[in-house]
């Protein structure tokens, strides 16, 4: 029996262009390569939409246009991405079969081209013993997403993160007891759910591993489906047990920069005891990544553009502060004026400067300056005069002392000469008088006699 399996849509005025692109032709691919019942595992929409988007009036058109050709079963998905009461208009959207939408957990089985729920998670006795007189086409283990709110309320919210995989793992055991009599009996089973498998990997490449995820896929495999169709990953992947299999198709179409692999749908071949599953690449976009440690090569860019058009470019580089200005921004976007869409990010790398290691830890200036001199490499014996001659001496007595051995040493006696020169001399005795009366004469003499100084010397 042919299924084919949807995942992850993402309908949304931003996505609107690429979801409806990606699912219209998978849809119709899926219609005419004879698929017999459609599965959609969750994640048909980006977020809460209005009924008058026209986001959600395109999904709705592809969903009644599958429901024409073949039964539909749609998951509910993220919660975030699919708000509860979402998928309840499109049970109304049926065509010439039945849309069934899974909101709970439960058994579903598909009776001559109608659904038929459990009344509990999984089918009773009785209703085992009917479903085996009738000879259903398949029956799936539906399990959409677990409110975790609600979980937390009922383990405690300190055992709601590691608590959730045991619940359920208890339930795909359960559900494992009834699929066993019904593979026993020639029935073909399917799962169906929404959420994270310890070790699978994302479109980006990451694996998550971790003890707060929903699957183990030992809990999967332990369900006794024949094929367990997952939702809520972007990236296809499969694992195969004893000839059966559990398998993410992936997103429909390219929503974020930097996704690996091929987009599309999963069409499946399901029969009592295996399974088999074949991806069908989309037209999703295409996009190029560009990182550069460190500004861009304008040369490569160039190389690049030329092979741009109609595609999605990032280009991504990392500089340090000061070199932010060295990247032309216009100059990058004329480059890929030819692309479907360009997105530029830099990430300025600030500068960090560090004290002196341990320099604070000293209690005095004179263990500061030691401190300094031996981070520094520089001879303490002179500074630390200094640094005495400033702490007991007058600043008087101390630029007397300057200027006497300035004019004894030849090399600066042309220093010396300018500090004594009349038109400083004139300019000082100038100043001095202008001041106000009540201010400190030796100061201004002094601060007439340094500005001077500074403007002749960068004045020569």
């Amino acid at each position: 029996m042919k299924f084919a399996h949807f995942s992850d849509l993402h309908y949304a005025p931003d996505n609107l262009a690429e979801s409806d692109r990606c699912f219209s032709f998978a849809v119709g691919n899926a219609i005419a390569s004879g698929a017999q019942v459609g599965v959609i595992s969750g994640d048909s929409t980006d977020h809460r939409l209005d009924a008058h988007a026209p986001s959600l009036h395109a999904l709705a058109i592809q969903i009644h246009r599958l429901a024409n050709a073949m039964p539909v079963l749609m998951l509910q998905g993220t919660f975030s991405h699919e708000p509860p009461g979402t998928l309840d208009n499109f049970a109304l959207m049926g065509g010439v079969y039945q849309i069934h939408v899974a909101d709970r957990v439960s058994q579903v089985a598909l009776v001559d081209g109608r659904f038929w729920a459990s009344k509990g998670p999984v089918f009773s006795d009785d209703e085992l013993r009917q479903l085996i007189d009738v000879m259903p086409e398949v029956v799936f283990t539906c399990l959409p997403t677990v409110n975790k709110g609600q979980l937390a309320a009922s383990v405690c919210a300190l055992e709601a993160g590691t608590g959730l995989g045991d619940v359920l793992a208890a339930y795909l055991a359960a559900a494992g007891r009834v699929n066993r009599q019904l593979r026993a009996a020639g029935i073909r089973t399917v799962g169906v759910s929404h959420g994270t498998v310890n070790g699978c990997t994302t479109e980006h490449g990451v694996t998550m591993a971790g003890f707060d995820h929903e699957f183990s896929l030992t809990a999967l495999f332990e369900a006794e489906c024949d094929g367990f169709m997952l939702g809520h990953i972007h990236k296809e992947q499969q694992w195969e047990r004893d000839g059966r299999l559990v398998a993410y198709p992936g997103s429909i179409g390219r929503f974020h920069y930097g996704e690996e692999g091929e987009k599309g749908y999963l069409s499946w071949d399901i029969e009592p005891g295996g399974a088999a599953a074949t991806l069908v690449a989309t037209p999703s976009r295409q996009m190029i990544c560009i990182d550069f440690d460190g500004p861009p090569d304008m040369a490569r860019l160039q190389e690049l553009a030329a092979d741009a058009t109609d595609k999605f470019v990032r280009v991504r580089w990392q500089v340090d502060e000061e070199h932010r200005q060295v990247v032309d921004r216009e100059a990058i976007k004329a480059l890929f004026s030819g692309a479907a869409g360009l997105k530029v990010e830099s990430r300025v790398l600030p500068v960090v400067r560090s004290r002196a290691q341990g320099i604070s830890l000293e209690t005095t200036v004179e263990g500061k300056l030691a401190r300094w001199c031996e981070l520094a490499s520089v001879d303490a014996s002179p500074l630390e005069d200094r640094l005495q001659l400033l702490a007991s001496g007058e600043a008087e007595a101390i630029a007397a002392g300057v200027l006497a051995r300035l004019v004894a040493e030849p090399e600066v006696s042309a220093l010396a000469t300018v500090l004594t020169h009349p038109a400083a001399s004139r300019e000082t005795t100038d100043k001095v008088a202008a001041a106000p009366v009540g201010t400190d004469k030796k100061a201004t003499a002094t601060s007439a006699s340094l500005d001077w100084l500074n403007d002749d010397l960068f004045a020569a």
